[in-house]
């Protein structure tokens, strides 16, 4: 897949994320900071960066362009590109149903093994321990809703 079509990806991907920004609903309560602030300012962030991504795929400056005819790309590139999906795919469609921590921990497993991390107990704990603990710091600390740690079916 050349960069060129990355980067349109990347800058399709901020439309949406940009749309999802201004469908935040406006907080009931009055202060100087939104709820639209942090997320519209990554958002705007990942876009100048898509930009720039861009530019330099179509001047061939991007940095993971081969200038080596004899360069290939690694293997098992759709591969990664599966874990990263499939764990992003996990925790959209699991958060609601079963809480956030195993849904957190397969989108974590996800990317890692994207990162051609083994699967094994150790990988398995530190995304456990992970997911945990942003749980602890947003929810529980922040008290930012993000949900059950985990829900039980009775």
């Amino acid at each position: 897949m050349s960069t060129r079509l990355i980067a349109s990806f990347l800058l399709v991907f901020c439309a949406v994320a940009v749309w999802q920004v201004f469908a935040i609903p406006e907080s009931t309560i009055q202060s100087e900071v939104g709820p639209i602030l942090a997320p519209s300012i990554l958002v705007a962030l990942l876009s100048l960066l898509g930009v720039f991504y861009l530019l330099t795929a179509m001047s061939n400056k991007a940095p993971d362009c081969t200038h080596q005819e004899e360069d290939r790309p690694l293997k098992g590139g759709s591969t990664r590109v599966f874990y990263m999906l499939g764990g992003g795919l996990a925790f959209i469609l699991l958060a609601k149903l079963i809480g956030f921590l195993i849904p957190a921990a397969l989108c974590g497993l996800g990317v890692s093994m994207a990162f051609d991390a083994k699967f094994n107990v150790k990988t398995l704990l530190m995304v456990f321990a992970i997911a945990g603990a942003f749980w602890t710091l947003f929810s529980a600390i922040l008290g930012v809703d993000l949900g059950p740690l985990f829900k039980l079916p009775f």
